[in-house]
């Protein structure tokens, strides 16, 4: 039972777990605020096309109810959050890259100690004041 515990506490703490919870969360808190901006701004102004608002608009077969207009708002609200998620994902990748490509500078070149040129790692000599750099 321990063992179990320990494996699900070293599941628990690993940094992807934490990160998709916290991810989750502002998501969730992130919908209300999407659905109130589609219920409160977009469905009113779209409902200006339409007698009584968008989420009102419905067709009725036989004894069914096809509530168009709130399924048509659902699409809407998706495609806003899509684009969210969208602009939130490329923004974070760009900053990934941007770290990546100033890790790996830092880990080719080095600093030469007597003229404080960026040299390449592997040199023994610099290039720009010739001075020798073996350590």
């Amino acid at each position: 039972m321990n063992k179990l515990i320990k494996e699900f506490k070293d599941f628990i703490f690993r940094g992807n777990v934490i990160d998709l919870a916290v991810g989750v969360i502002i998501g969730g808190a992130f919908q209300s605020i999407v659905t109130s901006l589609i219920d409160n701004i977009i469905s009113p102004i779209l409902g200006f096309f339409s007698v009584g608002g968008l989420n009102g608009l419905h067709i009725t077969l036989w004894k069914a109810n096809l509530y168009i207009g709130a399924f048509l708002m659902d699409i809407v609200n998706f495609v806003i959050m899509a684009l969210i998620v969208f602009l939130i994902i490329k923004g974070i990748n760009a900053l990934k890259a941007k770290f990546i490509k100033e890790k790996e500078t830092e880990e080719l070149t080095r600093k030469c100690p007597y003229c404080q040129s960026e040299i390449d790692i592997k040199a023994v000599k610099c290039p720009h004041c010739t001075s020798d750099i073996r350590q």
